[in-house]
Formats: C-alpha cells, sequence, structure tokens
C-alpha cells in the first residue's frame, strides 16, 4: 500500500514538474557523475548566484522526488505530515498564477542508482548546460548495474540530451567521461589537471599552518590567464576539480577566472564532504562521511598523507557499498594505500575488516590498527586514542552512520 502511494505521489510531482518547466522555462544546469556532484553543485551555485535567481537542490534531493521537488520550489529538508499537501497546492498555484520571482536558472544534480533513472529525470528536465564530474574505474552503485560501462552510459544520456547550442563540461583527467565527447552535440569545455584540459588546475597544494590544516591553493589556466585560488578550510583534489568545473560553467555564462576565484572566497563543503571541524584534546576532524566509493576514498587519503601536521594521522574508515563483485579487491587496495598513509587506523563495518587485514599485511602495525563491526562500538576507543594536533580523516558509505562518530568527536 506504502509503495503504491509513494508510486503516486511521484508520478503526480513528475508532471507538475514538467507543467513547471515548461511554464518558466528556465535554464538548466544538471551534473552528474559519481563522485563530487553535489561539491560541483554547490561551486556552480557560488559563481553563478551574483546578479542572478538562481536555485539548487539541497541535500540529496538528486532522485525521482528531489529534482520534482527543486523544480517546483525551494525545500531544506521534507518535514512535517502537511509537507506533501503543501507541495501539490504551491505547484498547481504557480501554474495557475505567474510566479515573478521563479528562478532563471535551475542548478540540478542527477544520480542514478539504478538503470532507468538519468532517463526519468531527462524526461522531467532536459539540460542547457550538462556537467560530468567524475566516474572512476569502479563506480558508486556499480551492484545495481551489469557494469562499470553500464554506470558511464547512464550518466552520459546528459550529455547525448544536450542540444547543440548547449554546453558539455567533462572532467579532462577522466577517460571514460573524455569518452562522452563522442556522444554529443553540444559545445565541450573540459577542466583538470591534465595537459590540454581548458580549464586547467596548475600548483595544486594541499597547505597546513602552524600544524593545523588550512585549505587548498592552486591556479586556474584558461585562454592565457591565470589566477590563483586559495579556499580555507577545503580539502582534496575534489575540491579543486569542482572548483574549475564551476569556472568553466562560469565562463559559458561570461564571468571570467577572477570573479569566479572572487566568489569562491567564502566557499566552504557542505557537512560531511572533506569539511574541517575542530575535534576533542586540540585535534582536527576532516569529515568526509557523507558517502564512499573507491574514487574518492582513494582522493582523501592522498589528502590525509599531503597533510603536514603537528600530531599523528589517524584514518576512521567504514564500508564502501553498493560496489557488487568489485567489493573485496576495492577494499583491499584501500588498505594498502591506507598503511602508507595513516599512522593510525580504524575500521567500521564488515567489509572494512578487508581494509583493516592488509594495511597490517602491507606494513601497519597490528597494534595500530583496530576494527569494530558498528560505530557505537568504535566512538570510546577513538576519543581514547586522539591526542592534541593530530588529524582524524572519516570517511564510509552513508549506511555506515559514521556522522554519530564525528558528533561524538567534535567539540
Amino acid at each position: 500500500m506504502k509503495e503504491a502511494i509513494i508510486k503516486i505521489l511521484q508520478y503526480i510531482l513528475k508532471k507538475l514538474a514538467q507543467l513547471t518547466v515548461w511554464r518558466y522555462e528556465p535554464g538548466v544546469i544538471v551534473i552528474t557523475g559519481n563522485v563530487g556532484k553535489t561539491s560541483t553543485k554547490e561551486t556552480i551555485a557560488a559563481v553563478l548566484r551574483n546578479g542572478r535567481n538562481i536555485r539548487y537542490s539541497s541535500g540529496n534531493f538528486n532522485n525521482e522526488l528531489g529534482v520534482p521537488l527543486t523544480i517546483i520550489g525551494d525545500w531544506d529538508k521534507i518535514s512535517g505530515w502537511f509537507f506533501w499537501p503543501r507541495v501539490l497546492i504551491m505547484a498547481v498555484f504557480q501554474l495557475i498564477f505567474k510566479n515573478g520571482n521563479y528562478p532563471e536558472l535551475l542548478i540540478l544534480e542527477y544520480a542514478a542508482g539504478k538503470p532507468g533513472d538519468i532517463k526519468y529525470l531527462l524526461e522531467i528536465a532536459r539540460p542547457q548546460i550538462g556537467v560530468i564530474t567524475a566516474i572512476g574505474e569502479i563506480p558508486a552503485h556499480v551492484e545495481f548495474f551489469s557494469g562499470s560501462d553500464a554506470v558511464a552510459r547512464e550518466k552520459s544520456r546528459v550529455v547525448e540530451h544536450l542540444p547543440s547550442n548547449g554546453f558539455a563540461v567533462l572532467n579532462f583527467d577522466d577517460e571514460v567521461v573524455m569518452d562522452m565527447k563522442e556522444r554529443t552535440r553540444a559545445h565541450v569545455i573540459t577542466f583538470g589537471f591534465g595537459e590540454g584540459a581548458e580549464v586547467r588546475i596548475t600548483n595544486f597544494e594541499i597547505r597546513s599552518e602552524n600544524g593545523r590544516p588550512d585549505g587548498i591553493w592552486f591556479k586556474l589556466v584558461y585562454g592565457g590567464n591565470v589566477v590563483p585560488f586559495n579556499l580555507k578550510g577545503v580539502f582534496g583534489k575534489p575540491q579543486a576539480y569542482a572548483t574549475a568545473a564551476a569556472a568553466a560553467v562560469g565562463i559559458v555564462f561570461g564571468a571570467n577566472l577572477v570573479k569566479s576565484a572572487e566568489a569562491l572566497a567564502g566557499y566552504r563543503p557542505i557537512k560531511g564532504r572533506m569539511s574541517l571541524l575542530p575535534a576533542i584534546k586540540m585535534a582536527y576532524i576532516i569529515d568526509d562521511s557523507y558517502n564512499a566509493a573507491p574514487l574518492s576514498m582513494r582522493s582523501a587519503l592522498d589528502t590525509l598523507k599531503a597533510l603536514k601536521v603537528s600530531g599523528r594521522k589517524i584514518a576512521v574508515l567504514g564500508d564502501m557499498l553498493e560496489i557488487g563483485r568489485y567489493a573485496l579487491e576495492a577494499h583491499e587496495e584501500i588498505g594498502r594505500m591506507a598503511a602508507k598513509t595513516a599512522d593510525f587506523l580504524i575500521t567500521v563495518g564488515p567489509r572494512a575488516k578487508f581494509i583493516a587485514e592488509h594495511a597490517v599485511r602491507h606494513g601497519l602495525s597490528k597494534r595500530r590498527v583496530m576494527s569494530f563491526d558498528v560505530v557505537e562500538d568504535a566512538i570510546k576507543p577513538a576519543q581514547d586514542m586522539i591526542r592534541k594536533g593530530d588529524v582524524v580523516l572519516v570517511k564510509a558509505s552513508r549506511a555506515i552512520q559514521l556522522d554519530k562518530l564525528v558528533k561524538a568527536l567534535i567539540v
């Protein structure tokens, strides 16, 4: 019964969102990929919000319900018994009576948890600009597809449906993404670290100050212009990719690199995505607990390795879910990386035990490794382990609930 009600609600929302797009004809920017979608959405919003009426999806409003909700209105979260009637009333009202404040630009995030998801979302709103962040060798949600190629094909629908006067903004460093260049008739703009990227990231640094993690610094190069970007409290190469993608979208709208750098000067990542937090005992947490896939896990460990801090480096890592037959291989690889990155390792979840085993096998002392089945059991040992100046990286798939551990460690 409940499933039938959800299906009916989903159908009604889809039709109302389609009618809203038809009624107001907003410009649509769609971001998809397997990592970095939300950060890219946030940076694009930061670059475009000056002087433009924009709306972008909040949280993880990136599926069959979330995308229509974003098109219809600006909602922080789904809560309260009157929420859905209010949504439906508002949708009908603004279809009948013109809403003079409806946004000129919608910045939407399209997720693909299973085959057909992107196709469904494109039936609601087709973009003029499509941004593909990264796919990686072992994509997130690959468990529900026939393989990684099937995931890439699903994501590529976004660029296939762009108009000839649209723009495909592609990650130059991801071969799978760059293969999509042949699948679009739109103009292509590339971003990345590689020589040949149109918006190129150079001189990337992860900075610390007096033993405290500080942020990232890099330059963007485009059309002969070179502009430095200094992002405080922001960590990891994925954030540099997100910034470059946002700058590329800004260029489409006539914003030069200087304007993008100014717009992003105060940018901070949203909760759970490589955000720096003060911890107990004058330590620091890099909270990346929102989700995890092999590509983003490797990037997080690279960040931890590059940091110059006064204390020790502690990695708290949990299961990476929904990667199917790649699970064993992926967790073992992360264990090998952790052995060369962390001074201490805590793992949470049954799959993460393979991380612990392979970290020990590749040189990390067994006395410096602890494994737990559930997050509640890991909290007290983590609290006892931390010392002044330590940096603790926390990362896992959302279902492992490492955000509970973060809450227990922050001040």
